[in-house]
């Protein structure tokens, strides 16, 4: 049954919600190179998109069953056995991903979670391990303090996580 919108007048009109829509243009100026950086990217962000949600969604249920749990020890023990459970699931696909992939995951994840990985890793698993595991990212070039910025550096990842939700790519 479609809703109906009552005018001032008195006139009953129905009402439609549609949803957001984008265009996106083509990158016709893009040189050659251009355009095999931007595929690049697109593969990139295709793979590690996929774990940016899982991890968003993944947080949000951790969070509201700990919120139910009685004590501190229950959701230590909760947040260490989902900890070994996370490990196991996805630890062979996450060393799969390539170091520019695994960048891009963090800054995913910020998008997602608008909270960094860091604050997330400290949020659950102290302050030591997020610092321990942000040493390691460095070591590699990465930050677990990554920033996502939509509008700024980070507009073609933002363009193409868009082009990815409403089906384009």
């Amino acid at each position: 049954m479609v809703p109906l919108y009552t005018m001032p007048s008195g006139e009953r009109l129905p009402s439609y919600t549609l949803p957001n829509v984008y265009v996106f243009g083509q990158k016709s100026r893009m040189s050659e190179r251009e355009k095999k950086a931007f595929s690049r990217l697109v593969r990139d962000v295709k793979k590690a998109y996929p774990f940016a949600k899982i991890v968003a969604n993944t947080l949000m249920e951790t969070y509201e069953y700990i919120e139910t749990l009685p004590d501190d020890g229950s959701r230590e023990k909760h947040l260490k056995r989902m900890e070994k459970e996370l490990y196991k699931q996805f630890e062979p696909q996450m060393k799969k991903l390539t170091l520019r992939q695994g960048k891009i995951l963090i800054k995913l994840i910020k998008r997602e979670t608008d909270s960094t990985s860091y604050e997330l890793v400290e949020a659950y698993l102290g302050s030591f391990a997020a610092s321990f595991w942000n040493l390691f990212a460095k070591m590699f070039g990465a930050s677990l303090k990554a920033d996502y910025q939509p509008d700024g550096e980070d507009r073609a990842i933002e363009t193409i996580v868009l082009m990815i939700e409403n089906g384009a790519i």
